[in-house]
């Protein structure tokens, strides 16, 4: 009766512990890819996780310029932003952007899968995106994952 516990184990900010995951978005789709990574910044890979709870791991995107979409989702979808202005509306591609921001593509991506919340904004500060193969992250030693999408 000692070594099992019938009691529900619930994480609180104490017991869990946060890894650090490597992507490489080279080739990857990005719908796929921004649902990987939503998912291990949620933490819905680990046993104990907790919706109260940030239970996500830290994740590093390498490669975000060559991220791909299907179809000519890159070419016809239109990005629609706003300053806050009037007249403010802003509309581009995400051909363009790539170009500019390839960053901001991931990142709204996956920021759209994560609770509207407090605890959404703090599992978003775990997403690191980096347009070429180098990050500032290699002290961490964060793990490498195989996409297969």
């Amino acid at each position: 009766m000692d070594t099992l516990s019938f009691r529900t184990q619930h994480a609180n900010k104490s017991t869990v512990k946060q890894a650090w995951w490597l992507v490489d978005a080279e080739g990857q789709t990005l719908g796929r890819l921004s649902t990987k990574i939503a998912s291990l910044l949620i933490g819905k890979h680990k046993p104990y996780f907790t919706t109260h709870v940030d239970c996500g791991d830290h994740v590093v995107v390498i490669n975000a310029e060559k991220v791909r979409m299907t179809g000519k989702k890159m070419s016809d979808k239109i990005i629609v932003t706003y300053t806050g202005y009037p007249g403010g509306k802003r509309e581009t591609t995400p051909e363009k952007l790539l170009d500019k921001k390839p960053e901001y593509l991931i990142e709204e991506a996956i920021r759209g899968m994560l609770p509207k919340t407090r605890l959404g904004r703090a599992m978003f500060g775990k997403l690191h995106v980096f347009a070429g193969t180098r990050h500032n992250h290699m002290a961490q030693k964060p793990t490498p994952i195989q996409n297969n999408s």
